[in-house]
Formats: structure tokens, sequence, C-alpha cells
């Protein structure tokens, strides 16, 4: 195994900024990830204000239940039991909950937050317990409901849930049949090709499946069997009995609801004033909470002192929301901007392992912890990583392409490279043959004119067709030259789709089973053995 750091295109200028210690980036967060003494600085603050967070030993007693349910490992007991030490200390983050586990950044994420808490629990010399935040209160189903693997064709192939709610539900409520599981597991079986390691991996992803209610409590699962083994303990973000804990959260921030607004706009303005963008919307009288009401989720706005939807469907005074939540905290749910604040009056939260996107909008909230008397936790990018298979390495190498290359688009090396088989020069040869015919037809059509008027268009128009004709035959043997070298087309093909498949980083696109398939369950503990990197730079496995 070798691991190269490598660039990719595109990201967020402020995360880059926070994670690199450049332009004016750190001003805009609460540490410096860079300092040496950071980790110190935010343990202080944390073992001084266990008074803001909400009952440790509740909040411990709601995760028991749900991980004895869906993550239930020797490992994350004791992780479990670590957490109830009034020392200990949490390293979080969190994802959508995706079909199959979604992306592989999902599982890149959760081996940071593994690493990061290890190495903070070395530095700092107490515990730390990695905590996965799955976010089952969102509701954008369209994101969450496929995943795709890569098939010999080669091509991803979509894989994705039928199922399509009635309403904008959060995705830990939308129900999925068994037919729709049985569905899908017949659609990865056919899709993962032929391998000594298939049987194993359908195995568990039908562990997985059976019996979930929906996406979240499969996901769960799932990152329980990839990951329990590690000691990472699972929430989901809409369990009810989580919800009973976070109602008097919910309540500080309805009565500190315009403040935060005010919070999160001065923050805003102030990224922008600094020339980054905004990686989160603020809206005008944005109340940032979510309400459920007949199973929708709607979020709230302010109008006239009133708390309501867009669409007018609930409208509460703030002494009516206060009294909502005190009945029913199940129906309220955090946005973005909010769930930072909910996170860290769950736990004593030392960092945060974040996408570089999200680095990017939680430097909105800043100022809203302030409100809430608390402080922005230390952000860690999580890792990310492409593996390159030795197929792939292979062809790589034959056609001399680097990473950059297959980063930046293929298609103009494809060409060239395609062009330099043609070695009998058969398109300059239609080139002279179009140039030296136009030569000599263009002045007899001309000369035909002259005999007689009507001859001139009759010689344009066949001009035109021998030059159609012409142009067919080149077109022919084109196809020819693309069929003669169609193995190697498609090594190219190979090399695009498995690095770079839509033009998206694979680590985005494709599920992590697709090369467990391939691999082995061993591919996991492979990644995990890499050496730990929380600097945001991307690296290059060659597996």
């Amino acid at each position: 195994m070798r691991i190269i750091p490598e660039t990719l295109r595109g990201g967020s200028a402020l995360a880059e900024d926070y994670t690199k210690g450049t332009g004016r980036a750190r001003d805009l967060y609460e540490y410096d990830v860079l300092h040496a003494d950071a980790y110190a600085q935010r343990a202080k603050w944390l073992d001084e204000t266990e008074h803001l967070r909400l009952s440790r030993k509740e909040v411990v007693a709601c995760l028991r239940i749900y991980n004895e349910q869906y993550n239930s490992y020797e490992a994350v007991r004791a992780s479990l039991d670590r957490l109830e030490s009034p020392d200990a200390l949490v390293v979080a983050g969190g994802q959508q909950s995706g079909l199959f586990t979604g992306p592989m950044l999902v599982i890149y994420k959760a081996v940071t937050i593994i690493q990061a808490a290890r190495e903070a629990e070395e530095r700092l010399g107490r515990p730390v317990i990695p905590v996965f935040w799955i976010a089952g209160e969102d509701h954008d189903w369209d994101e969450v409901n496929h995943t795709y693997v890569l098939a010999s064709d080669p091509q991803a192939v979509k894989i994705k849930l039928k199922k399509q709610p009635e309403r904008r539900s959060s995705v830990s409520a939308i129900k999925v049949d068994a037919v729709e599981w049985e569905q899908a597991m017949a659609d990865i079986e056919q899709s993962l090709p032929d391998s000594e390691h298939k049987a194993d991996i359908l195995r568990m992803i039908e562990h997985g499946l059976t019996d979930s209610y929906g996406l979240s409590e499969a996901f769960a699962k799932l990152l329980g069997l990839l990951f329990g083994d590690y000691g990472l303990v699972l929430l989901d973000s809409a369990d009810p009995s989580l919800r009973k804990l976070e109602a008097s959260v919910f309540r500080r921030l309805v009565q500190h609801n315009d403040e935060l607004e005010q919070a999160y706009r001065t923050a805003a303005a102030r990224i922008v004033d600094y020339g980054y963008h905004l990686q989160a919307d603020v809206h005008e009288d944005g109340a940032n909470l979510f309400y459920i009401h007949e199973d929708e989720r709607l979020l709230l706005f302010k109008q006239g002192g009133l708390f309501t939807d867009r669409r007018g469907m609930v409208t509460f005074t703030q002494e009516e929301l206060l009294r909502e939540i005190d009945i029913h905290p199940e129906r309220f749910s955090n946005n973005v901007l909010t769930r930072p604040l909910m996170q860290d009056s769950l736990f004593p939260v030392l960092a945060s392992v974040l996408g570089l996107g999200e680095i990017a909008y939680w430097a909105i909230t800043r100022d809203a912890f302030g409100v809430l008397k608390m402080q922005m936790p230390i952000l860690l990018p999580r890792m990310s990583f492409t593996l390159v298979e030795p197929g792939v390495e292979k062809y790589m190498l034959k056609h001399e392409l680097s990473f950059g290359q297959v980063r930046d688009g293929l298609e103009e090396s494809k060409k060239q490279w395609l062009a330099a088989q043609d070695q009998l020069g058969i398109q300059d040869q239609f080139s002279g043959v179009k140039e030296a015919f136009a030569r000599l037809y263009e002045p007899l059509v001309q000369q035909a004119g002259l005999i007689e008027k009507g001859l001139l268009p009759i010689g344009e128009t066949n001009s035109k067709k021998i030059l159609l004709q012409i142009a067919y035959l080149e077109t022919k043997v084109q196809e020819a030259l693309l069929r003669q070298n169609e193995t190697a087309l498609r090594q190219w093909d190979r090399i695009e789709w498995s690095l770079f498949p839509f033009g998206q980083p694979q680590e985005r696109v494709y599920t992590i089973y697709h090369f467990l398939n391939r691999h082995g369950l061993g591919l996991i503990d492979m990644i995990m053995n890499i050496p730990t990197d929380l600097t945001g730079t991307h690296r290059v496995i060659y597996v």
C-alpha cells in the first residue's frame, strides 16, 4: 500500500484557509486548529462549564438504549461506560443516513472521528469518546435514497429505493417496506461482481436491512457492523427519547431566537466582508428550527411576533411554542445552524469532525454559541481519500497518466492518444483528399456554369454529395479505428469511472461495499491503520 498526498479541485476557500492557518479565517472561529495548546484550552473550558450541558448520566442512559438496539458491541458499551466519567470528552461528527451507508466519505468521517478521539486521548491523558451523529431528522429523501457501485462496463450503476414519501418527513420517520429492502438487496447483489468476499458482504448488508424500519435504522446497523468493535457510539438526532432530553435546549433556542438570528446575520456579514462565500443560507426572520406537523417537517419563520411556516400551516406565539416544546418535544427539529448548538448542549465536545463545506458554514454559528454562553469547539477536517485498485493503477502506468490528469479530465488526452494510434495517417489522408477534391472540382463546376447556367447549382449539389460520401467513409474508418482500440479505450474509461465518476471524487459517489466486495472487510482495518492526518489533505491510496 502506498499513500500519496494529492489535491482536489474546488472546495471552500474559507475551510482551506482555516485548516492551513492562512487568510483571515482564524478570526471566524473560536480555536486555532494548528495551535499546540488548543486541545488543552478547550478541555479546560469544558471542565469549567459542565453545568451548561444536559445531564451526562441521562444522555448516556439514552444512548445505551439506542446503541443496545442497533450497535450492540462490547467496545461500544465500554465507550458509554467511559463517557459517564466526569472527565470524559467527546469527538463528534455526523452525516445523513444514506442507503448502504451512503458515499464513502461517510466511512472516512467515521474513521476520522475514531482516530481523532484516540489521538486526543493520548495527548490529554483522559477519556475521549468517538460519537457519530446520524442526521435522521433531515428530510432530503432524494439525497439519501440511492447509492452507486462501479460496474464492469465500466459505468456507475445507481441503486435506488423506489419509495416516494408523500410529505417532507424526516428520513428516520419514512418507513421502507420489506419488499423494497429485498429489491435493494437484489439490485446490489446483481451489481456487485462475483468475488471471494461477496457472500460475506451480502450477509452483512442483509443483516443491516432485515427488519429495519427505515434508512436510519439500517444505516446505524451497518455502521455498527463496520465500526462497533472500535467503540464508535451512535445516535439518531430524530430519536424521540433524545428529543425529551433536548426539550430544555429547544426552549433556550426559542427564548433567545432574536439574539441568535442577529448573531447568525452578523457572522454571515463578517464572512462576506472577509472575502469568503457563504456555505449556508441565513434567512431573514428565520427561526432556524423545524416543526413536524402531520408528519411534515416545516421550517419556522418569525412574522409579526409569531412563529409560522411559509405556507401558514402552523402559527404559534412564543408562549405557545414553549408550551408545545414541553408537551411534544419530538415535534421539534434543528436546522444546520442550530444543530451545532444542540450537539454541544448534549456532549462535552472537544472537537467536531467536519467536511470542508461544513467547516465553512459552521463559521456562521460562532457568535450564536456565545448567545447561549457556549464556545464553538475545535473543528477538525475529516480525512479524504481516493482508493486506486491494482488494475486501475496498471492502466494508469500503461497510458502514463497521473492522478492530476485524471482529476482534470481525460477527454482531450484520450483524443490525442487515439489520434496517435492512427499510424497510417488516415485522418490526414482524408483531409488531403477533401482538399484536393475541392481544389480540382470547384473550377470544373464553374466552367460547367459558363456553358449553361443551370449546371452550376447541379455541380454544387453534386460536390456536396461527394464530400458527404467521403465523410461517410471517414466515419466508418474512425469507427473501425475505435473498434481496433476498444480494449484500450475501456481501460481509459475504467480509470475515469473508478477515480472520478460523473467528474466527482470517488468518495462522493460510490458506496464502500463496492470496495469491500473486492478486497474484503480487512479493507476497513487497512483504512483504520492509515496514519492520522487532520490537515484536510486529500490522499491517494494505492491498495
